[in-house]
């Protein structure tokens, strides 16, 4: 069936539909079409494993709640125990004493899993460009999408859900792990030079 999307009365938003399976399940003997159902069976079950330490987890609530309502795309089922989940949501600010409690709960995280980074905290640090915090999470963990704003609407995660869908939709080699792969994304603690921001306050760098 489909939906109208929150703050786009005349786009439509293609749901899950009984219909799209059938048509799936008639072609399993397709070259490929079962890398397709498990695909469409991904994308229709996120499990979201909510990290929220600032003001972006008061927007991640509105996102869960009746009005923006994230169940319509099939990442209804938002749990805290980390075995249980396969996309995780880090909204807020990530200090140096969290980044190890970060990371262990996404090496719990069942396989296949992805990332979401939601604000300018969790993305760059924000405006906490001090020892203490986090400079991206993107340091420890490897991280699929990124949604800037300080902090973003319940909208621009929902587009980024959206978006993950059409990534997990496309994939393939399913049956294998593709954490090697991902761990090849994380700049490390003391990452690659300056990031962007630090060369602006420094001076090295015009701002945008």
């Amino acid at each position: 069936m489909n939906q109208t999307p929150p703050g786009n009365p005349a786009g439509q938003v293609s749901i899950a539909s009984l219909d799209e399976a059938v048509a799936l399940a008639k072609n399993l003997k397709e070259p490929g079409s079962i890398e397709q159902f498990v695909n469409w069976a991904r994308k229709h079950s996120l499990w979201p494993m909510p990290f929220g330490t600032a003001c972006c987890a008061i927007e991640f609530m509105g996102m869960v709640s009746s009005t923006v309502d994230i169940s319509r795309f099939g990442a209804e089922f938002v749990r805290f125990s980390p075995r249980q989940c396969d996309l995780m949501i880090v909204a807020g600010t990530i200090v140096s004493k969290m980044a190890p409690v970060l990371r262990k709960i996404y090496d719990q995280m069942a396989e296949p899993k992805w990332v979401i980074s939601m604000g300018s905290c969790s993305n760059t640090g924000g405006m906490f460009n001090t020892y203490s915090v986090l400079q991206g999470i993107d340091r420890i963990i490897p991280v699929d999408y990124y949604v800037p704003g300080c902090p973003p609407r319940p909208e621009a995660v929902v587009y980024a859900m959206l978006e993950l869908q059409k990534q997990i939709a496309k994939e393939t080699d399913i049956m294998k792990s593709r954490e090697h792969f991902r761990e090849a994304w994380v700049r490390g603690l003391k990452a690659r030079g300056q990031t962007p921001k630090s060369q602006i306050l420094h001076g090295k760098r015009e701002s945008l």
